[in-house]
């Protein structure tokens, strides 16, 4: 029933733009509410504590019902998709992706357009309720992450006591970022409409556009400045915002080792790509290398995947590094995609934690009559992980262990799902890791000066199933498919 609130923005703006779109927008918001209003009456009565079960099925069918909830403004507007490709795109919304089926964006109705990116900042929403109430039940990373990451002395691991109060104030601060994201887009030269879009898509990472050309239409450097800064903001978790900002202290970023790391490698990888298109030669001046190779660096990284330029057609490292950036480098608690950074970290702190008790035995030095004696002592110590000084549970890890695997595993299995539907590896396999990892656009056909309209319906309900995946942590999503999930 609340959800059928988010129709209002569009059917406001088609009302104005009278551009005959409002009627879809009513019955869509009307149909969404009397949906809601069924259930609420069919349920009203019933009081029992949420078990594990049941937020894994809250979380995956509660996104699947959203999505078909708000696939008629699309279908109506562009009757030349089918409804599996309408699904992707409508998904690809919700999950913060940003792949998109649709050609000719500049032409669309405004209304249509704002509803794309309306989609995108209430899934961002969405995706830190689901952080902060729902992921915790399952044990799949959400606030036993959160609680690892978060720095400084935090009461039962939350931001504050209560789910619901901490929930506030990270949307407080997403609410808060979009409208400065929006109005310095403004000032910088964009059309108000085209800010409001475009403020939508960067704070939820999503990187859909009002136009076919992406960021690349509006040839700005000081627009594209504003952007790389609100994306590399929106990559860091929210929380960690409220802290900064309740303690009035910028030095919470700095002890915040994820945050920390994650700003460090977009920065030190888009001077590295910077420098590689100057050694390549890819552009006439340090300047045009320098701007272009840093924005596309941070829009990918992030997961934004907005781009200025084909950079499928720079040299090879510089996509793939990206690519992979987009992999690790958001934040738990943000809207990026990804495995995120505290995952990573983890599985770098456990590694090495391995070698210790492999290779670095413990050394006793004994003095007898002045002679120092040596003696090679196996360690049986318990070697801590911990992050930010806060101690990771071994369940947290068997769980990151648990995820990567699977993580892994869906890639391989889907790309070759996808090349046997006949699509070349190479397309196949960045279409699934952008998917996946809800980046976007990917490489070959899928490339950033293209877009996904060429799939199959088969394939486009393939990548959208993949993308609702990736966004619900795989575990969660893949769980609900299990038959010991349905037995009592």
């Amino acid at each position: 029933m609340m959800y059928s609130l988010a129709f209002l923005p569009a059917l406001a703006w088609s009302l104005s733009a009278t551009d005959g779109m409002h009627w879809v927008f009513a019955v869509s918001a009307a149909g969404c509410f009397a949906a809601g209003l069924l259930m609420w009456l069919a349920t009203r009565n019933n009081r029992r504590e949420v078990q594990p079960r049941d937020g894994a099925l809250l979380v995956v069918f509660g996104w699947l019902l959203v999505t078909a909830a708000s696939m008629p403004p699309l279908l109506v507007a562009l009757p030349q998709l089918s409804v599996a490709k309408v699904f992707m795109e409508t998904m690809s919304g919700l999950t913060t992706t940003g792949a998109t089926v649709i050609s000719g964006l500049d032409t669309l109705p405004q209304s249509v357009n704002l509803w794309r990116h309306t989609l995108q900042w209430f899934g961002g929403m969405g995706i830190i309720v689901m952080v902060v109430a729902v992921l915790p039940l399952l044990g799949v990373g959400g606030m036993q992450l959160f609680r690892a990451e978060t720095p400084g002395p935090m009461k039962e691991g939350k931001l504050t006591p209560r789910i619901t109060q901490t929930a506030k104030y990270m949307w407080a601060g997403y609410v808060s970022l979009t409208v400065l994201c929006g109005l310095a887009l403004w000032l910088a030269g964009m059309a108000p409409f085209d800010a409001l879009c475009h403020a939508l898509s960067t704070v939820s990472l999503g990187g859909f556009s009002t136009r076919d050309a992406s960021i690349g239409a509006f040839d700005s450097l000081r627009i594209e400045a504003v952007l790389s800064v609100f994306m590399v903001l929106s990559t860091i978790n929210f929380g960690t915002h409220f802290l900064a900002l309740r303690s009035r202290s910028p030095g919470v970023y700095l002890r915040d080792l994820e945050a920390s790391s994650s700003v460090l490698l977009i920065l030190v990888s888009a001077v590295g790509i910077t420098a590689l298109l100057m050694w390549e030669q890819v552009f006439d001046t340090f300047a045009q290398a320098l701007r272009h190779g840093v924005f596309n660096t941070i829009s990918v990284a992030t997961s934004t995947g907005f781009m200025t330029r084909d950079y499928a057609q720079w040299p090879l490292f510089a996509p793939l590094w990206m690519v992979f950036l987009a992999c690790v480098a958001s934040s738990a608690g943000s809207t990026g995609g990804g495995i995120k950074m505290v995952r990573a970290i983890i599985l770098l702190k456990q590694a090495g934690r391995e070698l210790k008790r492999l290779v670095h035995p413990h050394i006793i030095l004994l003095k007898q009559a002045g002679r120092e004696l040596k003696r090679l002592v196996h360690p049986h110590a318990v070697i801590p992980l911990s992050i930010n000084g806060n101690s990771v549970e071994e369940r947290v890890i068997y769980s990151v262990f648990g995820f990567m695997l699977l993580w892994g595993v869906t890639q391989v299995v889907l790309t070759f799902v996808m090349v046997l539907t006949g699509i070349d590896f190479d397309s196949a396999l960045s279409a699934v890791v952008a998917s996946v990892n809800n980046l976007g656009p990917a490489l070959g056909r899928f490339g950033p000066a293209e877009n996904f309209s060429s799939l199959t319906d088969f394939q486009a309900a393939l990548l959208a199933l993949a993308m609702l995946a990736g966004r619900l942590e795989l575990l969660t999503f893949f769980a609900v498919l299990t038959p010991a999930f349905w037995r009592r």
